[in-house]
């Protein structure tokens, strides 16, 4: 068995590869080449935290090399990083497609993040104006750093503002993640989120918050706004307003509709139906929907995560993994 630890896999899963891997996985999503089903989700009460079971089968395009048969476990535990460990901690276990074998083990936080970010960074280059170069970067955590630099390689970025509750976080991130891979060196911390968003072409919103971080006044016409940080019913980072205004796109309809409180609460206000979701992105991808249709739209993309990305972005790990010599082998049977 190969265990990848987080080190590894950040060196085995580069952005743009992730995004393609991401456009490959939402293809077969909508072609019925991916079994997921819904995952399970454990409120760890006592604890404030959530634990999910996401397991996954991707089928490749006629060539059984390509199949991938996954499954993560990740939990999410918010009072996490007030005792300084990571919000979210996660683990994917890759399974031989034709044996149930198991094979690797990566560090599934890391993961996580990465394939997140891609899953946003292909639908802002789906969705985005071609000429968008501004960011408002809404939350300073993990999976913030990912989504920037997600936005970052498929658009031109020259302006990036960043918001968060804490102005330290804030410094540290804009330290950690200014001029690398695509990313400006020029980031400018924002002292509210509506100040960020009024001067974005691009939103991401990367938040535990459980109400909107901003105002529907500060979106202008033409924004495209990334959502991934809320996935609990009850809970949304984006107004409603602005989600009644806004092409709507999601990873997975029967998650946005089960997960997704950005878009479930307006649902049970009676502001929008379910037909306000325009598409998937596997029909974008596939060309079987179309996205954005002028430049004055303002387009959403809503993530609460799908499990097929992980066992695309898992497999796409372990074969560069492989080349460079990535890892550590356990023997997992005597």
């Amino acid at each position: 068995m190969l265990i990848l630890a987080a080190a590894d896999v950040r060196q085995a899963l580069p952005m743009p590869d992730a995004i393609a891997a991401m456009r490959e996985a939402f293809a077969a999503l909508a072609g019925g080449r991916a079994r997921v089903p819904m995952r399970g989700v454990l409120d760890v009460e006592p604890y404030a935290g959530t634990t999910l079971v996401m397991p996954s089968f991707l089928g490749g395009d006629g060539d059984a090399t390509d199949d991938a048969l996954a499954v993560k476990v990740v939990s999410v535990f918010p009072r996490n990083p007030s005792r300084g460990l990571p919000l979210i901690h996660a683990a994917v276990v890759v399974l031989e497609p034709d044996t149930g074998r198991v094979v690797a083990l990566l560090e599934g936080g890391t993961l996580t993040a990465i394939r997140t970010g891609a899953a946003s960074g292909l639908a802002t280059d789906l969705l985005a104006r071609s000429d968008a170069r501004a960011v408002a970067m809404l939350g300073c955590g993990v999976p913030a750093r990912t989504q920037l630099e997600a936005v970052c390689a498929v658009r031109d970025v020259g302006e990036v503002r960043v918001y968060g509750p804490t102005a330290a976080h804030v410094e540290e991130f804009i330290a950690d993640v200014a001029g690398r891979e695509r990313v400006p060196a020029d980031l400018r911390a924002a002292s509210r989120a509506d100040e960020a968003v009024a001067h974005a072409d691009i939103v991401c919103a990367a938040t535990t918050s459980a109400e909107p971080v901003f105002d529907d006044g500060s979106v202008r016409p033409g924004t495209h706004i990334n959502a991934i940080g809320s996935f609990q019913p009850d809970v949304r980072e984006i107004p409603a307003a602005t989600v009644l205004r806004a092409v709507v796109v999601v990873d997975d309809r029967a998650a946005a509709l089960e997960e997704a409180g950005d878009l479930i609460l307006p649902l049970r206000e009676g502001l929008i139906s379910a037909t306000h979701i325009r598409a998937d992105l596997g029909e974008l991808v596939s060309g079987r929907a179309s996205g954005r249709r002028s430049d004055d739209e303002v387009t959403l993309f809503k993530s609460v995560g799908v499990a097929v990305q992980d066992a695309a972005a898992a497999r796409v790990a372990l074969r560069r993994a492989e080349a460079r010599g990535l890892g550590h082998r356990a023997a997992l049977e005597s």
